[in-house]
């Protein structure tokens, strides 16, 4: 299967970039190549980019892809929390741009048999990078049932977690849940008839719960976020997409701490905590996909846009 992942808000992050032809930059989703195409087009001979993907198959579509810029592209297949220990074997120590898309790619939603999506019947996987030693089905088959619950309700924000993960206990005792059609027939028992059919997919927010928990999503984007503050020059721009709200909080509560600087409680009158900030916003409010881009790729309506530069 051709990956293929129409990169969301493209316009956007270019323009937050704010590119220097001869700067340095990161991409540190790189999937099928769409945002480091763009970003390389913009770079001089002079210029580089450094585009991060855990996927293997994504590496490979984006090295294709990327070809006609190989003298300014180097591709590395590690997770981009690693992205400042990474740059540095290759002599680097700041960057000058940094850009990040959160989440599931297209691809990796439509590979039936990667196990991402609810809607076609594969093993249960969801892994990114498929040599991590948890797939989903290791953890619906051997975690605990109260923190299977505690992964759905916090990852997914479904109010029917407690059912579903005592549904999910009761059915791996009779046999072993071993695909995505085994997981939504599970999910379809234990949410009730009416609510099933007020909301979107039954099976939506516990997938998304599984894949982030298979992939530390969350984790990653807190490193990720933390080394590429630490990476950018004075003046460089970081851009970060995210699709649901447990992602986009996590970068505005961070952007809004490094802006602030001083973390001391509000009730110390001077600041004794030393901290300066480091950051300042592009857009004070996140930005989202203007009408044209609605229409054309649904993947952009729940997307987020938001931007900070290095001071």
């Amino acid at each position: 299967m051709e990956f293929i992942h129409k990169p969301v808000l493209l316009d956007e992050c270019i323009t937050g970039l704010d590119i220097k032809p001869d700067g340095i930059y990161i991409d540190g989703t790189a999937g099928g190549g769409g945002h480091s195409f763009a970003i390389a087009q913009r770079l001089t001979a002079g210029g580089r980019l450094f585009a991060f993907d855990r996927d293997k198959e994504a590496i490979a579509a984006a090295t294709e892809r990327l070809a006609p810029f190989a003298d300014r592209v180097t591709l590395i297949n590690r997770e981009f929390s690693q992205m400042a220990d990474a740059v540095k074997d290759y002599g680097i120590t700041g960057v000058d741009g940094i850009l990040l898309d959160i989440g599931v790619s297209s691809y990796q939603l439509d590979n039936r048999e990667r196990g991402f999506s609810y809607m076609g019947n594969a093993p249960l996987d969801m892994r990114m990078d498929q040599s991590a030693p948890v797939t989903a089905a290791d953890i619906v088959n051997t975690y605990p049932e109260r923190e299977i619950e505690n992964i759905i309700y916090t990852y997914g924000e479904e109010r029917w977690a407690r059912r579903i993960a005592q549904f999910i206990a009761q059915e791996r005792q009779i046999k072993p849940i071993e695909t995505t059609f085994d997981l939504n027939e599970i999910i379809n028992k234990a949410i009730p008839k009416k609510a099933r059919e007020a909301n979107s997919h039954p099976s939506k927010r516990t997938f998304q719960a599984l894949r982030i928990a298979v992939n530390d999503e969350l984790g990653e984007l807190t490193g990720a976020l933390e080394a590429g503050c630490g990476l950018l020059n004075s003046g460089g721009r970081f851009c970060v997409i995210t699709f649901h709200s447990l992602e986009d909080r996590i970068v505005k509560q961070f952007f809004t701490q490094k802006v602030k600087g001083c973390i001391c409680p509000p009730e110390i009158p001077v600041c004794v905590c030393g901290r300066k900030p480091e950051l300042t916003l592009v857009s004070h409010k996140p930005i989202t996909a203007a009408q044209d881009e609605l229409s054309e790729n649904p993947r952009s309506h729940s997307a987020k846009l938001r931007v900070a530069e290095k001071i």
